[in-house]
């Protein structure tokens, strides 16, 4: 069987660590991003003692530079790209009347620039990915949200970053889907990890959606077909209201 080859960003922990762990069951070889070096090396010496092979790099994607360097890293040790998860993201809350723009510049900078550093950076090894494997194609996934959908309370300005970072997914599909790279969105409402802990004290954890769920559906993409594209997939909590964080 051909051996796969993914990058995910975001992994230390939360929904990135959770698509890392389904990707290595599945016989992914892994380079795994994120800013912090402990975490990141937990998990990846968690997947490594599983038998996974596993790179860790540690960079602060607000950083071109460093976004640059993450990319570089897996083509130097990698030689193809058949998965792109673009899980790393930054979230402020507050309203648009008095957001402090420096915030909105850095979450434009990881939730936007980034993703767009990176798949700059990684389309060769993702066409290549799909030349030597036309049946099923290589993607991108990035993780944006629900409020990118439909503007939740507080969240304006994260959602308008997440509504960006689902238009690129699919200008790249666009653009990319004659050479067999598509890119999907992934939407969900609030996820009981650490990023959302901030709206614990309103929405209860046990009815936030679990990491485990939004792994599974990145793993699901990668077993369709290179004719199947999928530009965004709205994941929302259990209750009365669908169109809902």
């Amino acid at each position: 069987m051909t051996r796969r080859y993914a990058l995910v960003t975001g992994a230390s922990r939360g929904i990135g660590a959770a698509i890392a762990r389904r990707l290595a069951d599945e016989g992914y070889d892994l380079t795994l991003a994120a800013r912090r070096e402990s975490p990141l090396d937990e998990v990846a010496g968690e997947l490594a003692a599983g038998g996974a092979i596993v790179q860790a790099v540690t960079g602060d994607l607000s950083s071109e530079e460093e976004v640059r360097r993450v990319a570089d890293a897996h083509l130097e040790r990698f030689p193809l790209l058949h998965l792109l998860v673009l899980s790393a993201g930054m979230s402020f809350a507050g309203e648009v009347a008095d957001f402090p723009l420096r915030r909105l510049d850095r979450m434009v900078a990881v939730n936007l620039r980034a993703p767009v550093v990176l798949v700059q950076a990684c389309l060769p090894a993702l066409r290549r990915a799909a030349a030597e494997d036309p049946a099923r194609g290589a993607r991108v996934v990035a993780l944006a949200s629900l409020s990118g959908v439909v503007a939740e309370p507080s969240l304006g300005l994260y959602g308008a970053t997440k509504a960006a970072l689902i238009s690129l997914c699919e200008a790249v599909t666009v653009e990319e889907s004659a050479h067999g790279v598509s890119a999907t969105a992934v939407s969900p409402g609030f996820v009981d990890t650490d990023m959302g802990a901030w709206a614990a004290d309103r929405i209860e954890p046990s009815s936030m959606l679990e990491a485990a769920d939004i792994a599974e559906l990145v793993v699901s993409l990668t077993r369709l077909s290179a004719r199947a594209v999928v530009p965004n997939l709205v994941v929302a909590r259990a209750g009365e209201q669908v169109w809902r964080a």
